[in-house]
């Protein structure tokens, strides 16, 4: 058992012996696993080992759970077990073995988190806006999803590869490139490169509705970019440049980063190559002059790979992008993060690569759409709500809350905390949902401090780092470990107890792919904390009861803060 193995993990082992010893299993491999109860007066943990086993042994599961109840020697961590409805076991822990586990904790960097990534690598494909164009708020949800499933795994010992598999190929970067020689204005490019680039594709597009000339030439263009015309490959380089400038603008201020930027063109030279494979194995036909697999028997309609005019699906190059991956990296997954409405594609491109025979672990990490209330928006059209617009409201009205209630803050530690509350609340209204869900974006609640919120959890935080520094005032030349944790009330026993489950949390968000478990933890936790606050005494308790209560604060900050930034939110110590 390894050294920070939670009450879980140790639960878990010692049934799963017991039941073998006490019904003589031997070595028949069953799953006893226990697991946290939903209502803490049923026990800490839960296990339905009676009625898993109830036809083998051939008898009521209740009957199973009784005989174990009587028979088995609790170890010394449990207080004592009890049985319930069918056949449920509950285990409640002991008071001390809380405490003394919440000490051990303290000295682990995880906080009990078992590393089970060692060794194993992964990809995360998420975020990739398109070259020439600005982050809107259509990219937030891909953005701040893909970057907390990122930090999950990082923190569980994965060798985690982020790649921003950047929109640098296609044709509207034809349009680009006339548009561009007749449209560019050298100053708005210089101030702000991405906005001019994009109003230079707007303006391209709509000239092209208008004028077929001008369409014929844009696909021209972008043909001699394909051959490697020496002009048009500077241009778009330099497109590709502007745009990933002020991209990382935008990620820096959302403290996210990438160990790739990988366009859709890295992978042309094996568009070909993924076509040959195609055809040997006897997957792609013709149709209509197109190329296409038949995946009818598959439940889904073809899926084109190479179109009548000798260019490339995605389908094509997202193939090739698995295959580079497979070689450069052989990652144990591939998860990509993308919007609800690229279900079909991946499930196609999913189901070739199989047919391939790919060697491919891929995961598709799909959410539901963010919308204001007020506003929709199409990029071709120019109307568009840039992320970059979204992040200055966001730290404006956070600003604006920090001056009315800290007036007296120094300017630059307001606009610092405004930073943290305002692109924090952004986050959290994204990340406590279901991905699966639509989201509807409010500031109401986005910056609502009562309720589940990030300014809510970052002032739970930071009221509990005040709750220290007035003991250390207090009590100066004293210890917090010259006393040990004692757990005497019930909301202390409350707070130890989801203390402990920490480690569960950040299991069940990474393995679902589901980063608003851990804000639901989060939120669980800082009410939990709230009543404890309320309702024990702290500095006016006695000593040792008053350094024991201390500890719990302490380690109640400390996975706060580790759980916020697991979602990528920043804390601050005074709010």
């Amino acid at each position: 058992m390894r050294e920070f193995a939670t009450f879980e993990e140790r639960l878990s082992a010692w049934t799963t012996e017991a039941m073998k010893s006490i019904f003589d299993l031997g070595d028949i491999e069953v799953n006893l696993g226990v697991s946290p109860t939903n209502n803490e007066k049923f026990g800490d943990y839960q296990c339905n080992a009676a009625m898993v086993l109830a036809k083998q042994l051939k008898k009521a599961p209740r009957e199973i759970a009784q005989q174990f109840a009587e028979s088995a020697e609790l170890p010394d961590f449990v207080k004592k077990i009890e049985i319930a409805g069918p056949g449920f076991i509950n285990f409640f822990l002991s008071n001390t073995a809380l405490a003394d586990y919440i000490q051990t904790l303290e000295k682990d960097p995880n906080l009990g988190a078992e590393q089970v990534g060692e060794g194993k690598k992964v990809i995360i494909d998420y975020s990739s806006p398109n070259v020439a164009k600005s982050m809107h708020i259509g990219h937030i949800r891909s953005t701040v999803i893909g970057n907390a499933i990122d930090r999950l795994f990082r923190f569980l010992g994965y060798d985690v590869i982020a790649d921003n598999h950047l929109g640098d190929w296609g044709t509207q970067f034809g349009l680009m490139l006339v548009g561009y020689r007749e449209f560019v204005k050298e100053k708005a490019l210089a101030e702000s490169p991405v906005e001019e680039l994009e109003r230079i594709y707007v303006a391209s597009y709509n000239k092209s509705k208008e004028d077929d000339s001008w369409r014929d030439l844009a696909k021209a263009e972008l043909v001699k970019l394909q051959q490697g015309d020496e002009e048009n490959r500077k241009l778009w380089e330099k497109f590709i440049e502007l745009s990933i400038g002020e991209f990382d603008t935008i990620y820096d201020r959302l403290g996210v980063k990438f160990d790739l930027y990988r366009g859709e063109s890295f992978y042309n030279d094996r568009l070909p190559e993924i076509i040959r494979a195609l055809e040997e194995k006897g997957l792609a036909k013709k149709s209509d002059g197109a190329l296409i697999v038949d995946l009818e028997e598959d439940g889904m309609p073809i899926c084109i790979v190479r179109k009548s005019d000798g260019g490339y699906n995605y389908a094509t190059t997202d193939l090739a992008t698995v295959e580079s991956r497979i070689e450069e990296f052989d990652p144990d997954r591939i998860i990509y993060v993308t919007d609800e409405r690229q279900q079909l594609h991946f499930k196609q491109f999913f189901t070739i690569a199989d047919k391939l025979e790919m060697k491919a672990n891929l995961v598709h990490v799909w959410f539901g759409l963010m919308r204001l209330p007020e506003a929709t928006f199409s990029t071709r059209e120019g109307n568009v709500i840039k992320l970059s617009a979204m992040l200055d409201e966001a730290e404006a009205r956070a600003l604006k809350m920090v001056k009315s209630s800290s007036p007296d803050m120094p300017e630059e530690q307001q606009k610092d905390l405004a930073k943290a509350i305002g692109i924090g609340a952004i986050k959290y209204t994204d990340l406590s949902q279901n991905p699966q869900s639509l989201v509807t974006f409010t500031w109401e609640k986005a910056l609502n401090m009562e309720g589940n919120s990030a300014p809510y959890l970052q002032y739970a935080y930071a009221r509990i780092s005040s709750v220290y520094d007035k003991w250390k005032a207090q009590f100066p030349g004293t210890e917090l470990t010259d006393c040990s944790i004692r757990i005497e009330h019930e909301i202390e026993r409350r707070l130890a107890v989801k203390l402990t489950r920490f480690p569960a949390a950040v299991r069940a968000a990474a393995d679902n792919y589901r980063p608003n478990i851990m804000a639901d933890y989060l939120y669980d936790l800082a009410q939990i904390y709230s009543s404890f606050y309320q309702n024990v005494p702290f500095l006016k308790a006695d000593k040792g009861i008053r350094e024991s209560r201390i500890r719990l604060c302490r380690n109640t900050a400390r996975t706060l803060k580790q759980g916020l930034e697991l979602l990528g939110i920043e804390t601050r110590e005074r709010i």
